[in-house]
Formats: structure tokens, C-alpha cells, sequence
């Protein structure tokens, strides 16, 4: 079972501390490298934030900038094998996650991933609905206080992830709402809930309702021309959102692979298993019951008609 404190204990001689988010990081990415930079530096150990490819959403943009969260993309630091490496709401291995030449010493995650190899410590809640929850609980065990800023941006990492607690919410997401609400910056934390969208965003809700399929409880969305990845995530809530759908598949063509958004509402089905069994052999994909994501990186393997009645043949024969 993983120890907090004997990682820390560890970690001390170390000559420099990167804390690597998933690539194209969102609110509880973020919100767990800061928590958990912050919480080392409780015990003398100074790190950076690090990520690959870009901060998309401006409501992330204001929670960084107004909780002085200090994060910078990996290519401004030369990276070498001194260097000790945590990965915070991603796993080594994953897509998702840039290969750094560093060496990786923790892996902290909340999704339904496979351990990886020849990582000496490992703390993967998969029961978890947010990464920030599993930063608040090493808060907790130490027993040290969790400042305003801290609680703010996990508070808001919770929400973020959870759909606001409706989604994949385990009983200690639920006691780390609790005490992060009454610490944290409310009036910062409801304005960043409440403003996760622009005008400018519109026109994909536009595309969406107008070339949407739905066939029995499922919808399915391919945005030929591009739509970012943490969008297509809020896209995916907003179509699950309708009465007549259970389970979104949604896709976007960026940058020259194809990422995927899914939403699950139907009990006996498994997001996650869906798209792994949906891409295997020609992409990657994870997450939890209710939502997962992929990635298929050689576009020539991506054919919207084949894809929807594929993912469509899995969920029947899921639901048999």
C-alpha cells in the first residue's frame, strides 16, 4: 500500500522534482500538480509543474492565473536522468502522457488503467472521482493544513471532473467536498464553474445538434474540422444531458490524430471497457464507468461510419 510519507521521505536527496500533468491538461490535472507541489514544499522539496500541449479552456486559464499556479510546458527544461518525474491524473504508458526522459518515481491516478512496470511507487484510486480528492487525502494522513489556494483549485479539480458530484462520486470525494468548501475562495470557485464556455463555442453546439446521430439512447458526433479536447469533454456532458441519451460517443479530428469523448448514463455498461475494446488494434483508450477517452494517432485507420457501427456493435453485445 502506498505510503505518502516514506515517498517523501525518499524524495528529499532528490536533485530536482518535475510534477507532469496529461498532455493538454484540464481543472483537476492542474489543481492536483499544484496541490501536490505545495504540499512537498511543506516538507523543503521545491518542484515544477510540467505539461505538453496547450491550456484550453479559459476558465483553467483564469484559475491559473488567479491562484498564481506557476506551470510550464516540459520543452523549457532540459530533462535528464537526475531528474525525478510524479505524473499526476494520467499513467506512464498512456497515450496521453508524454514519455519524459526523466526518471519516473510516482504515478498518481484516478482512472481504470493498468499498473505500470518499474515505477517504485504507484497510487491509483480508480474509485475516485477526481485526482484532486486523492491530493487531499495525503493533506489528511499528514495532517497539515490546507491553505485557501490549495482548497480552491481542488475544490474546483473535484467539481470539474465529478460533473458538480454527479458523476463517478465516491464517499471520500464526498468528505473532501466538504472540508475544501469551507476553505476555499467560493465566489472564485462558482465563477469559474459557471463560466467553463465562450460565445466563440457555440458554433460547435451548433455543428453538434445539427449533424448528431442518436439511435437507441446512443448519439455519436464526428467534428471533421476540430474541436479541442477539453470541449469535446463538456460537449459529452451536455449531450448526456438530454433525456433520450445514455451513452455519447463524440470525435474530433486535431492536430492529425483523432481524439474521443465518451459519456456513459447505462448501468451495465463500462465507458472505459467500451473504447478499449472500440480501439484496440488501432488506438488507445481509458478512463471510468461513466467516462473515458481515447485516441487513435494514424487518422488512415479512422472512418466515421465503421467507427459509430463498431462502437455501436460493442455496447449491444456489452448489454446482452
Amino acid at each position: 500500500m502506498f505510503q505518502i510519507m516514506d515517498f517523501i521521505n525518499e524524495l528529499k536527496n532528490s536533485k530536482r522534482v518535475l510534477i507532469q500533468t496529461h498532455n493538454f491538461p484540464d481543472h483537476d490535472a492542474v489543481a492536483s500538480a499544484y496541490g501536490l507541489s505545495k504540499l512537498l514544499l511543506e516538507f523543503g522539496i521545491s518542484s515544477h509543474i510540467i505539461y505538453k500541449g496547450e491550456i484550453q479552456r479559459d476558465s483553467l486559464v483564469k484559475m491559473i492565473e488567479s491562484i498564481n499556479i506557476n506551470i510550464r510546458k516540459h520543452e523549457e527544461f532540459d530533462i535528464g536522468d537526475e531528474d525525478r518525474i510524479i505524473v499526476v491524473d494520467g499513467c506512464k504508458g498512456n497515450s496521453n502522457v508524454e514519455d519524459l526522459k526523466g526518471y519516473e518515481i510516482l504515478v498518481i491516478d484516478h482512472h481504470d488503467v493498468n499498473k505500470p512496470e518499474n515505477i517504485r511507487y504507484i497510487d491509483i484510486r480508480s474509485s475516485y472521482g477526481a485526482c484532486s480528492t486523492i491530493i487531499y487525502t495525503y493533506y489528511k494522513e499528514l495532517g497539515i493544513s490546507i491553505s485557501k489556494d490549495v482548497a480552491t483549485a481542488l475544490i474546483i479539480g473535484l467539481n470539474m471532473d465529478t460533473a458538480q458530484l454527479t458523476r463517478g462520486v465516491s464517499e471520500e470525494d464526498v468528505n473532501a467536498f466538504h472540508i475544501l468548501y469551507e476553505k476555499a475562495n467560493i465566489p472564485l470557485v462558482n465563477s469559474i464553474l459557471r463560466n467553463n464556455i465562450k460565445t466563440q463555442d457555440l458554433n460547435f453546439y451548433k455543428y453538434l445538434i445539427d449533424n448528431i446521430k442518436i439511435d437507441e439512447g446512443v448519439a455519436f458526433c464526428y467534428f471533421e474540422d476540430g474541436c479541442d479536447q477539453n470541449l469535446l469533454g463538456i460537449l459529452g456532458d451536455f449531450t448526456l444531458s438530454l433525456e433520450e441519451i445514455e451513452f455519447v460517443i463524440l470525435c474530433a479530428k486535431n492536430n492529425g490524430v483523432i481524439n474521443f469523448s465518451i459519456r456513459n448514463e447505462k448501468s451495465k455498461l463500462s465507458a472505459a471497457v467500451v473504447i478499449q475494446k472500440a480501439l484496440k488494434g488501432i488506438g488507445f483508450g481509458g478512463g471510468h464507468k461513466d467516462m473515458a477517452g481515447g485516441l487513435i494517432k494514424d487518422v488512415t485507420n479512422f472512418n466515421k461510419e465503421k467507427i459509430y457501427k463498431l462502437f455501436k456493435d460493442i455496447l449491444l453485445a456489452e448489454t446482452l
